[in-house]
């Protein structure tokens, strides 16, 4: 609207004879000026994220790149491996499966808040357990990475390498994981503690007669939630805080 603005108030002044011809020829090339910015502007590709340092070649960027995701990787996988990994912490404790999740309130003031919280520690329980298989997935997700992906996702967003890892090895944690959450599972006494909710709830939440989830499938993906969401919190924390960066590689890379 401005610059609409501007350019009638030009051509009234002009046929008004108000302004010089000098005058006029200036204010028509600085209008000129301003309409090229904003096409320049409208047609330059929009510019996200962190530019490559300078001094910094494609494969040491790539080098330190790996270096992050790997500490990050291992920083995030530490954590939930840890006693209480997921159930101590909300943001990524496993929750009741379906309507067994909806009525958790109801279960509790009915007094049937230990049988909940049973089987909810012991799904959180056998996730922290098989969390570790992460690992060697995600080294061999590094490995795969071309110096093309490696550009891409220094340059992304603050969460582009846990986007590549999700798109990249989510199918094969799946399938390391299940069965190790399948054994955790049976040890931790997963079955055993959501028959017995079950079997006490159903006089309350009459729909969970004829209700069994599968609790491999269920327990198996909100682990990988939790562990893609504490992936993206380290590496933002490595792009935006040089205390994070722990390495001279790191320092090198994203700066100190």
């Amino acid at each position: 609207m401005k610059r609409s603005y501007a350019a009638h108030a030009l051509v009234a002044a002009l046929l008004m004879g108000s302004l010089g011809v000098s005058q006029v020829d200036a204010a028509w090339d600085d209008l000129l000026k301003q309409g090229q910015k904003l096409l320049d502007g409208q047609n330059r590709p929009e510019q996200t994220g962190a530019r490559v340092p300078a001094g910094v070649d494609t494969a040491t960027l790539a080098k330190g790149l790996k270096e992050a995701l790997r500490v990050g990787g291992e920083r995030a996988i530490g954590q939930l491996a840890a006693t209480d990994g997921y159930y101590g912490r909300p943001d990524v404790r496993i929750p009741l499966p379906g309507m067994l999740e909806s009525g958790a309130g109801l279960l509790r003031r009915a007094g049937l808040e230990s049988y909940v919280e049973t089987f909810e520690r012991s799904m959180n329980r056998a996730a922290e357990q098989a969390v570790s298989e992460a690992t060697p997935v995600f080294l061999d997700a590094l490995e795969q990475m071309t110096l093309d992906d490696a550009r891409r996702i220094y340059s992304g967003g603050d969460t582009a390498a846990t986007d590549y890892f999700r798109d990249t090895t989510s199918a094969e944690l799946q399938r390391r994981m299940q069965p190790l959450i399948s054994n955790a599972m049976a040890a931790s006494g997963v079955s055993l503690a959501y028959e017995a909710l079950v079997q006490q709830a159903e006089s309350y939440l009459p729909l969970l007669q004829g209700f069994s989830p599968d609790l491999n499938e269920h327990v198996t993906n909100k682990a990988l939630e939790g562990l893609f969401l504490r992936l993206a919190q380290e590496e933002r924390l490595i792009r935006q805080q040089p205390a994070a960066r722990t390495t001279e590689l790191l320092k090198h890379v994203f700066g100190s």
